[in-house]
């Protein structure tokens, strides 16, 4: 027992520096998942210098977040971190896509696969968003590019089936891209029939007035 005081003082060191790594992990994950979420703001007002520095903060961030839990992989694969991480994944993802860009890799984005496809599921929701965007504006074209961007992401989705301790739940995500896209894709038809509609009217009012 003459040792017991030297163990607990090793084992109060252990455990306040793996607090204060905790702590700002925290810290570094809730400022990562901030950028990510002005980054995608910013790139659905068309402000694509806004959302590439947010972008460039956010990869600094998740480049700091692999170095503090280095020596520390249980706090890395703790849910907050692999979160922000799976945002700075959307965001890029949805910047790239959204301005008909190649798609970043997971190696490029320093990335593990399982919150990169999580990134990739989410990114749904954000071309959704921007194809009722072009819906209204009457750009039909791009609407039926980002439809056809979303049933692709789906289509490579639904064959990572495998178990949810690999993909980190990536099996609801993926239903709920399919339900974004099944709805979008609803949308976009109703649309068009609409607007070919209104032009067969146009047409038909323009040979009358002849």
């Amino acid at each position: 027992m003459q040792n017991l005081d030297a163990i607990a003082d090793r084992i109060h060191q252990s455990f306040e520096a793996r607090n204060a790594a905790r702590d700002h992990l925290l810290a570094q994950s809730r400022t990562l998942t901030r950028c990510c979420a002005n980054a995608i703001r910013a790139v659905h007002r068309g402000e694509n210098s806004l959302a590439e520095q947010n972008l460039a903060e956010a990869g600094a961030l998740a480049n700091a977040i692999r170095s503090t839990a280095a020596e520390y992989p249980d706090l890395y694969y703790a849910g907050y971190s692999q979160d922000a991480l799976k945002e700075f994944a959307e965001a890029s993802i949805t910047y790239a896509l959204l301005n008909d860009r190649p798609l970043p890799a997971p190696e490029e984005l320093g990335l593990e696969y399982a919150a990169y496809l999580q990134g990739l599921a989410e990114a749904v929701g954000e071309l959704r968003r921007r194809c009722l965007d072009a819906l209204l504006k009457g750009n039909s074209h791009e609407a039926q590019r980002l439809m056809e961007l979303m049933e692709d992401i789906y289509a490579i989705l639904v064959t990572m089936d495998y178990p949810d301790v690999i993909t980190g739940g990536l099996r609801r995500l993926t239903d709920i891209a399919r339900g974004v896209t099944e709805r979008t894709r609803g949308d976009l038809a109703l649309s068009l029939r609409q607007e070919n509609l209104e032009q067969s009217l146009r047409r038909l009012e323009e040979r009358l007035q002849q």
